[in-house]
């Protein structure tokens, strides 16, 4: 096994799951893909499925200091709304389902390489390998329910879940679609400091 399959699981749609998401968690019941638009007015991620349909979608609203964002499925239907908080310490969002169901991500601050979001609501967390691009979702009595990985390099901010619990599915997605905003804020977050850093050093 070559040391980048072990560290980034990252697979394109049609390939095999990661061979160690097998070996840990068994075969996943769905994967699902993401590839998102971001050259139009309406920040858009299309979620596909094996055979490349889209079975979700995102999209954000233009200029929105609160990153408002709906996650519908392929006939429209809404399947979460996404609000991120204002001025916080903590990278906190808010997710309510279509069904009403209301929870929060919170970010734990100071995790040097591994980063944990707890999902308050529903007493599952997720955690992050930031130098592999990798994520496991867990519930509150620490089982699987979906591996993340993110695509090195993609200019369409590509994702691979390999979803274990089907029946948690809609909230895997907004999980998942949440976690893409959170990333995309800290690495504009970075470069915006490194932007600062360099200005104030010349």
């Amino acid at each position: 096994m070559g040391i980048f399959s072990k560290y980034h699981r990252y697979r394109e749609a049609g390939e095999q799951a990661n061979v160690v998401n097998v070996e840990r968690y068994g075969e996943p019941a769905r994967s699902l893909f993401t590839s998102t638009k971001f050259f139009s007015l309406h920040q858009a991620t299309d979620i596909t499925d094996d055979k490349e349909q889209v079975v979700y979608q995102s999209k954000s609203k233009f200029l929105s200091l609160h990153d408002k964002t709906d996650v519908t499925d392929a006939s429209g239907r809404q399947v979460a709304h996404i609000e991120r908080k204002f001025w916080t310490l903590h990278e906190r969002h808010y997710v309510t389902m279509g069904d009403g169901t209301k929870f929060e991500l919170s970010n734990e601050l100071w995790h040097l390489v591994k980063d944990v979001t707890n999902i308050e609501g529903l007493g599952w967390k997720l955690q992050g390998n930031i130098a592999g691009l990798n994520f496991q979702l867990y519930d509150a009595d620490g089982s699987i329910i979906a591996v993340i990985s993110q695509k090195m390099f993609s200019v369409h901010d590509k994702y691979c879940i390999d979803i274990y619990r089907p029946e948690a599915e809609e909230t895997v997605v907004a999980i998942l679609v949440t976690l893409q905003h959170m990333m995309r804020d800290r690495a504009s977050s970075a470069a915006a400091s490194s932007s600062s850093s360099s200005s104030s050093s010349n």
